[in-house]
């Protein structure tokens, strides 16, 4: 933990002092080019272009056609500082696409819409990742901005590919939807993997066989739900604004889907709502189990200590060393008072099943 502050605190370092602008990539993914994914497309034409020169894309800006150029890799600030001079971006724009930290937001420009997201997602590994991702929005481009090659946008690239698709026909603000959308949808698969995760940590606290590492499970769940709901939570006031927006780039019929989009958002916030006070449950529950555990340990042991009080009070009296107890010279005393200490024993733990302490 400390050691995550400590790079935290040196990565906010980084931007203490520069000019507005200046500030350089503060994520923790680096690469060693710039990968550049052109999709160049109308109703009628279509083609792909894979380049790590991000020169190469500068041909498209004056094209007729839908452009959508999606860069990978934001350490190299140099490469992206480029696209960003062609295509007439305003310094804090850039700024802000290297800052992995920053919040979820749009920001209005007279040509152009500029939004900034957290995707979800699980990669091929399997481990939670959460990327920042940024959306330059003009009439007949989209710009995209991510750390790393992988991201969720397949079923985008297909429909793309598809000249019946309602993209084809459409301009970038509807390509723009596309993308968001399919991040928001996103959102819905990771929260239910984490919803499951939640339910099998229930049940296994509900069956009191909690497992030495559920703690650190539970606290790991936390940390992961907030880190969830830090990235969402945002949202709804970014597709609030491009919902209601009078920018010219927004059409009338396109506010129609970011009006279900921010419906998602909606459903999403409340689902995560739920899902922390679940999580928040969770480590009552497990100290819960771990007191009735004691509880029980302790019942036994208390039964056990009340059983042998009588008997070692029986046994106490005939270990003393008086030279006149009459049962001392008794011939049988001896099976006597095994017989009473048995008899003791038997009565009080049928008193004990009677009253179903035990």
């Amino acid at each position: 933990m400390k050691k995550s502050t400590k790079n935290k605190r040196n990565r906010a370092s980084k931007a203490i002092g520069k000019a507005p602008g200046m500030g350089g990539y503060f994520g923790e993914k680096f690469r060693e080019s710039t990968d550049i994914e052109i999709y160049d497309y109308s109703k009628d034409a279509f083609e792909v272009h894979k380049s790590n020169n991000v020169e190469d894309a500068f041909k498209f800006k004056t094209t007729d056609q839908i452009t959508w150029i999606n860069v990978n890799g934001l350490n190299l600030s140099d490469e992206i500082s480029k696209l960003g001079q062609y295509y007439d971006i305003h310094p804090l724009v850039m700024e802000d696409i290297l800052n992995t930290d920053h919040r979820p937001k749009v920001d209005e420009y007279s040509d152009y819409l500029f939004v900034i997201l957290k995707m979800l997602y699980f990669n091929k590994d399997e481990q939670f990742t959460i990327e920042h991702i940024s959306l330059i929005v003009g009439e007949n481009y989209v710009l995209t901005f991510q750390e790393s090659e992988e991201d969720i946008f397949g079923f985008v690239r297909e429909r793309i590919a598809n000249p019946s698709s309602r993209i084809r026909s459409s301009k970038g603000d509807y390509l723009a939807f596309a993308l968001i959308d399919t991040i928001v949808d996103n959102y819905f698969t990771v929260i239910e993997d984490f919803g499951d995760k939640i339910e099998a940590l229930e049940d296994q606290l509900f069956n009191e066989n909690p497992e030495d590492s559920t703690p650190k499970d539970i606290q790991a769940l936390k940390r992961e739900i907030l880190r969830i709901r830090r990235s969402v939570f945002p949202l709804r006031e970014v597709i609030s604004r491009l919902e209601k927006s009078d920018h010219h780039i927004v059409e009338e019929k396109t506010r129609a889907y970011f009006r279900d989009v921010y419906d998602h958002v909606i459903q999403i916030n409340e689902n995560i709502e739920i899902y922390r006070d679940m999580v928040w449950g969770l480590m009552d529950m497990y100290m819960t189990t771990v007191s009735n555990k004691m509880n029980a340990i302790m019942k036994v042991l208390t039964i056990i200590a009340t059983i042998f009080i009588p008997l070692t009070f029986v046994v106490g009296v005939y270990g003393m060393n008086f030279e006149y107890m009459p049962e001392l010279h008794y011939p049988h005393g001896y099976y006597v008072v095994w017989g009473v200490m048995i008899i003791l024993f038997l009565i009080m733990l049928y008193y004990f099943r009677r009253k179903k302490w035990l």
